[in-house]
């Protein structure tokens, strides 16, 4: 417990004794101040880190890539009937890019590429890629891969204003031939649609 000390000044009214409050609430301001520099340096070092990756993917690439759009799939769970029977789940198109393993082994890529969307128009998105990578046989040219990706998409039902994204990666392949896969959360009638493509390195 504090030991509050009161005095009652000249004019009949009460002065606290603020210098007892000081010690614990500068306590608890340097402590704050210090996580919160602590959550800066993180912040910062991660998007050095990020940076950094996009920079030696783009300078230093060890393939190059052709991306082939192969399915759309609205979850059944999240959407009506009369919307599953009118949603375009071909999407036609292809795509380009670079891509490198690093030290660690993980996959690292940047891509471009367009597809026809749900309303079969045409969607570009381009992006960032990483995959933490893993070779489970004794035959290494089986690998899976589990990551995220960041990007940029414009859709047509939205004006073909530029959208961020930040997205779910996920990838099983053989040697050069890669099939990558992401997954958009949405609500009901809205988003919940899984997006698969080909990738092959050159």
């Amino acid at each position: 417990m504090w030991n509050t000390e009161f005095n009652r000044n000249d004019t009949g009214s009460i002065d606290v004794n603020k210098s007892l409050f000081s010690g614990p609430f500068l306590a608890l301001f340097v402590s704050f101040s210090l996580q919160a520099a602590t959550f800066t340096q993180q912040i910062k070092s991660g998007w050095n880190t990020f940076s950094d990756n996009v920079q030696q993917t783009w300078e230093q690439p060890q393939s190059i890539d052709l991306y082939v759009p192969a399915i759309t799939w609205h979850n059944r769970w999240t959407y009506d009937r009369e919307h599953i029977d009118r949603y375009n789940e071909r999407p036609w198109g292809a795509g380009g890019g670079v891509s490198r393993y690093d030290e660690k082994g993980n996959w690292h890529g940047l891509y471009a590429m367009a597809f026809k969307d749900s309303f079969n128009h045409w969607e570009p998105f381009t992006g960032y890629g990483w995959e933490a990578t893993w070779r489970p046989l004794t035959n290494q040219a089986f690998h899976y891969g589990l990551g995220y990706t960041v990007g940029v998409t414009a859709r047509d039902n939205w004006g073909y204003y530029p959208i961020p994204a930040i997205l779910p990666l996920a990838s099983v392949g053989y040697g050069p031939v890669n099939f990558q896969m992401t997954y958009i959360p949405g609500t009901y009638n809205n988003g919940n649609v899984y997006f698969a493509w080909v990738r092959w390195q050159f």
